[in-house]
């Protein structure tokens, strides 16, 4: 990983260097198919398409998460085009902003998105602990990422893990996931999933309601979860 420091009007870019050999094909193949032109249609296809027709979730629950939940130093997990980032109301003008990802297109179609913002960029496989200070951050968003990481909940539930050690204590960690289990899905939403997961961009055909519940009561000192269709809705807090 390099890094180098800029001025308050430029960006901070971090980026890491691990060639995509180093990284397991099924966790390549979830994120393969965010191409520079599937990102200029991300905003209508997720959250004018998909989050709210398919896993009736409507993109103003997704906003409102990130207006209460976002902090001055805040770190997003999956990026997707940056949707929310742009939009999110932060508590400070000016705050720090990095991204993690492991698809270089999202990464640097987020961050010129909020190029009126400090940013630093992470290419990282969120399965393994992150190339950040830990403590160094208010605030992780995780959106629509989870459904899209091989494993089960239990397994990928590391992921979690990973974003609570870099929220200072008292730090908040929030996000969003599509599940199969213990939730309302819907028949459309069931052909689409069968389809996302056979195609590998999915991999929540074992995700439940419970063990999501499980995994945060695992890596956080306390929660919030809700659902809004067949969508997960979280916060973990971890320890003061």
């Amino acid at each position: 990983m390099t890094s180098d420091s800029t001025s308050d009007n430029k960006p901070l870019e971090r980026l890491d260097d691990k060639p995509l050999d180093h990284f397991d094909q099924a966790v390549l193949d979830g994120q393969a198919g965010y191409s520079k032109p599937f990102l200029n249609l991300y905003d209508l296809v997720v959250y004018r398409g998909t989050a709210p027709l398919l896993w009736r979730c409507p993109p103003t629950v997704s906003r409102r998460l990130y207006d209460t939940g976002v902090g001055a130093r805040h770190m997003d997990i999956g990026v997707g085009s940056g949707y929310l980032l742009h939009h999110a109301r932060f508590p400070v003008p000016d705050p720090r902003i990095t991204l993690v990802d492991l698809n270089p297109n999202s990464l640097a179609h987020t961050a010129h998105r909020l190029r009126r913002y400090q940013v630093a960029t992470v290419r990282a496989n969120v399965l393994e602990p992150l190339p950040v200070p830990d403590g160094s951050h208010d605030s992780v968003g995780i959106s629509y990422l989870l459904h899209c990481i091989p494993g089960s909940l239990r397994e990928k539930g590391i992921v979690l893990a990973h974003a609570a050690a870099v929220v200072r204590p008292g730090g908040v960690v929030f996000g969003t996931t599509v599940l199969s289990g213990g939730v309302p899905v819907s028949l459309a939403a069931r052909k689409a999933m069968r389809l996302l997961n056979k195609q590998g961009a999915f991999h929540n055909d074992g995700d439940t309601l419970d063990d999501l519940r499980a995994q945060l009561d695992r890596h956080f000192d306390h929660h919030e979860l809700s659902v809004r269709g067949c969508v997960g809705i979280f916060r973990g807090w971890t320890a003061d």
